[in-house]
């Protein structure tokens, strides 16, 4: 069965999957303690995902239809002849709308870490969501289960909206599924999850590596390579890398795959001003580039560190560029050519969004894209004349 329900329909999906879950029951003339269909079968069989198929499992468990034993599956329970009518249970438990608690007044920003990004995020979200008459709480959370304890704790206590900066995961959590449904106002901002509409607000990250290639490309450079942490399904990473792509298609420039280097361990933002492992192999396997495009500034800066290292003269051998123009970008031995995320506009539409949930506004989930500006400083060497831009 393919999902083609309505985007704004989906959010009570888990609970047509409950139903037709009991719809199998009653097909199958399901005795007390059979197995039910696992939570992989559902999710083939109805084309959702596994979270939505587990969701669902896991309303019937609540509503006594099923029981559900660790390692071993879902069985029918024994006492559905007590249940007069599961399908009316099930509907009569359909999210009606959230209603704030005693953190009414308060707004959580929950953030995955503190560095230059993210304190700018903090600083100027306080200013916007007190301009709304709320008051700011901040939770960084220390890892996934982190993450969704904080988001479980919240919901609990009734707070007023969440603004979410996710840590990485691949796909979306349970926890966030489950705040979506239950329809707590939520933005999330700098991710996107494909599988569940979300409200979202988040840098152009194509527009801004696309915009930044096609300016290494008007300097003259046509040997660039391009250096990722693992894409690992994140969004940000994904679009950065496409408009990099894309940008050397549009201007005929063949992509060369040994210019491409996706990392096998993440650059540790506390040694980015060391020379790196293997930031040196991919630099002496291609002596070639002329310039490099870096994910983000601590990759840049780490490269620009490890090519410091190789003898190698930036920019005059190699222009390095970066990614969000965080403070370090301004300060290493030649200062970093990047991309702006402005954060201060980041956090006026996350938090003008959130108010619009507050408020109940029923419009479908939205996307905000905010624009990225090239910020030039001295890491990039024009190929079109002698000097170095900038200078």
């Amino acid at each position: 069965m393919k999902d083609d329900r309505p985007p704004e329909k989906s959010n009570l999906l888990y609970l047509k999957i409950a139903e037709e879950v009991i719809g199998i029951i009653e097909s199958r003339k399901l005795k007390p303690h059979d197995p039910i269909p696992s939570e992989g079968e559902l999710a083939k069989m109805f084309g959702v995902s596994r979270m939505t198929s587990k969701l669902a499992l896991e309303q019937l468990a609540k509503q006594g239809v099923v029981y559900r034993l660790p390692r071993r599956g879902t069985f029918l329970s024994g006492h559905r002849d007590e249940t007069p009518d599961v399908r009316e249970t099930v509907k009569e438990h359909q999210p009606t709308g959230w209603t704030a608690g005693k953190l009414g007044k308060q707004v959580a920003l929950i953030l995955p870490h503190i560095s230059d990004y993210t304190s700018k995020i903090i600083a100027a979200t306080e200013i916007e969501v007190r301009k709304h008459g709320f008051d700011l709480l901040l939770i960084i959370s220390k890892d996934r289960d982190d993450e969704d304890r904080s988001l479980q704790k919240l919901y609990e206590e009734g707070i007023g909206g969440i603004i979410l900066f996710p840590i990485g995961r691949r796909t979306c959590s349970d926890q966030l599924l489950r705040l979506k449904l239950e329809k707590v106002p939520l933005v999330i901002i700098d991710r996107i999850y494909r599988e569940v509409q979300n409200d979202c607000v988040y840098h152009d990250h194509y527009l801004g590596s696309y915009q930044m290639a096609k300016y290494l490309i008007e300097l003259g450079h046509r040997e660039i390579g391009y250096s990722s942490n693992a894409i690992d399904n994140i969004t940000s990473r994904e679009e950065r890398y496409q408009g990099y792509i894309q940008a050397l298609l549009d201007h005929g420039i063949p992509v060369k795959s040994q210019y491409i280097h996706f990392r096998k361990v993440n650059i540790d933002p506390k040694r980015m001003n060391e020379s790196d492992g293997e930031q040196e192999q991919f630099l002496r396997e291609n002596p070639d580039m002329t310039a490099v495009m870096c994910y983000d500034d601590h990759l840049a800066i780490a490269t620009l560190y490890t090519a410091l290292h190789l003898g190698i003269s930036v920019p005059n051998q190699l222009s390095i560029v970066g990614f969000s123009d965080i403070q370090q970008s301004a300060l290493t031995p030649i200062p970093l050519t990047t991309v702006r995320q402005d954060t201060e506009q980041l956090a006026r539409s996350a938090t003008d969004l959130l108010m619009k949930r507050i408020r109940q506004s029923g419009e479908k989930p939205l996307t905000v894209k905010i624009q990225t500006m090239i910020v030039e400083r001295k890491s990039v060497r024009s190929m079109n004349s002698a000097g170095r831009q900038g200078e």
